[in-house]
């Protein structure tokens, strides 16, 4: 369990650190570069709706290759979508920009982003049902936890190449190459997860299936529609919080507060950190209480903290925006750390693969699309304090407040799986 726990981390936080470094990158750099004769309110929402983008294909990617996860097996997911997520991060890294081949590089950013969504969206459900359906029933939580500290991981890898560049290189140098290197480095990290990944072995209770859904999706849809649109609004408010802390308040601290791109990053990536760390702790509270109480609970955290955490953003701060950070945070990952379990756990074993994975990514699209974009724009109509966006992400988290209530708890269940809710 350790090593294939272990395997399934690093593999996860290699593919979320492709796909942060975009974030990160299109908060700071790349709307001048590929959207120069925007406004820099107008480039900056430009380079977000290529950053959603990624967004609106992982669902796509969940169905592709959540068909081959119930089809075929969890293992080759892991392969297929590391690589595809990879090769998109590097070429990204050696695109030319607006100035050099004019309206081609936006469109090329464009298709590239949609690249990494599509691999990003077949990674979690691989990655998680791979561990989760490896792990003893008791400790389901913990170790299908692991693939969720990936993230972290992920983001504070992403964030510490970009400081690093940051710190040692000018604005003008930055702008210039820089900003590739964190995506080229994204090749080395692939061949390093691919070399982890092969030696893996296929779930058990993938290999105990007799009947495979010819078509998953349409089971899905059909049979648990209501589950699908449940997680996802359910899960839309841990996407809103933690893009509202990880790619907005970076493009508004720098442009609106002032604050210097490096203290930006270290406050954030210090939050990210505390998070990655408690992600066990939170997972073993879940097999302890269970996941919807978890669930609930970090969900009624997030509606109570968002006033709050702009308040504290706005100061400038670096301590003060530290802790508004850290205690969004600390209540996303009350309800992520379990997540990994408890999402299998609604589905029966030859439709979870699709399932559950369409209705994680779909949460991505209504949480974590859309919050870098509405924030943007209602923060730049905002006095001192954005009051508009914290009433935004408060509204996102009553709404995923009522759908956790609307789902049942699932701990403890047998290897085989709860009954699934159906529509």
């Amino acid at each position: 369990m350790l090593r294939l726990a272990a395997a399934s981390l690093i593999g996860s936080a290699i593919e979320f650190y492709d796909f942060f470094v975009y974030g990160t990158a299109a908060a700071l750099v790349l709307g001048p570069l590929f959207f120069p004769t925007f406004s820099p309110l107008a480039g900056t929402l430009a380079a977000f709706a290529t950053f959603a983008v990624g967004f609106v294909a992982r669902p796509l990617g969940s169905v592709l290759f959540g068909h081959m996860g119930d089809r075929r097996g969890r293992r080759p997911v892991l392969i297929i979508s590391l690589l595809l997520t990879g090769v998109s991060t590097v070429t990204v890294g050696c695109l030319p920009t607006y100035s050099t081949i004019g309206v081609a590089a936006p469109v090329l950013l464009l298709v590239l982003r949609f690249l990494q969504g599509l691999g990003l969206g077949g990674e979690w459900g691989g990655a998680v049902l791979l561990t989760a359906e490896h792990a003893p029933p008791g400790r389901r939580a913990l170790w299908s936890s692991f693939p969720q500290v990936g993230p972290s991981l992920g983001f504070a890898l992403a964030n510490a190449v970009l400081l690093a560049l940051s710190a040692s290189l000018s604005d003008a140098q930055f702008a210039q190459w820089g900003w590739r290197v964190p995506f080229w480095a994204a090749g080395a990290l692939a061949l390093a997860g691919l070399w982890l990944r092969s030696s893996l072995t296929e779930s058990p209770r993938f290999l105990a299936i007799e009947d495979h859904a010819r078509v998953p999706l349409v089971d899905v849809v059909r049979h648990h529609w209501r589950l699908v649109l449940l997680t996802a609004g359910a899960l839309a408010v841990g996407y809103a919080v933690f893009y509202a802390v990880t790619t907005w308040s970076l493009s508004y601290g720098t442009e609106r507060l002032g604050v210097s791109r490096s203290v930006m990053l270290t406050c954030v990536m210090a939050a990210v950190v505390v998070k990655g760390a408690l992600t066990p702790l939170m997972a073993l509270l879940g097999d302890r209480f269970g996941r919807r109480a978890m669930c609930l609970t970090g969900c009624t955290a997030a509606a109570l903290w968002m006033f709050p955490m702009v308040a504290l953003l706005a100061t400038g701060e670096p301590l003060l925006m530290f802790l508004a950070f850290l205690g969004a945070l600390v209540a996303f990952i009350t309800m992520f750390a379990v997540i990994a379990a408890y999402l299998p756990e609604l589905y029966e074993a030859r439709l979870r693969c699709t399932g559950a994975a369409v209705g994680y990514n779909l949460g991505g699209v209504l949480g974590g699309a859309l919050t870098p974009i509405v924030a943007t724009a209602l923060a730049e109509h905002s006095g001192r304090v954005p009051w508009s966006v914290g009433a935004y992400l408060t509204a996102v988290a009553l709404l995923s407040l009522g759908c956790f209530a609307l789902l049942p708890e699932t701990r403890p269940v047998p290897t085989v799986a709860a009954e699934p809710v159906t529509g």
